[in-house]
């Protein structure tokens, strides 16, 4: 199971709903879920990263971004690969 945490103070995505219903989620801290292996952010119509999602598996996080991609988000870092940015493996937003 991934686990997420929202970032305290920014405002969730309007299609986090989507996110949270195709994801199996297990809510956590923030420090819990940079101490996976790989950590995916996504950003709100502001810009900003207010959810994280931590897998400990390669499998796990490839599977996380097929989702996140079949919600026709976009990862900002897709063309970089083995490099984070933000603390992110991967960073996805809307297109």
């Amino acid at each position: 199971m991934l686990k997420t945490t929202l970032i305290d103070g920014v405002k969730p995505a309007k299609y986090d709903k989507d996110i949270a219903g195709n994801l199996l989620l297990e809510n956590t801290d923030a420090d819990e879920v940079r101490a996976q292996k790989f950590v995916i952010g996504v950003r709100n119509e502001d810009g900003a990263i207010y959810r994280l999602i931590g897998a400990t598996k390669h499998n796990s996080f490839t599977n996380a971004v097929e989702e996140l991609e079949d919600l026709e988000l976009v990862d900002e870092l897709s063309d970089m690969e083995g490099t984070t940015h933000e603390g992110c493996d991967a960073i996805f937003r809307q297109s």
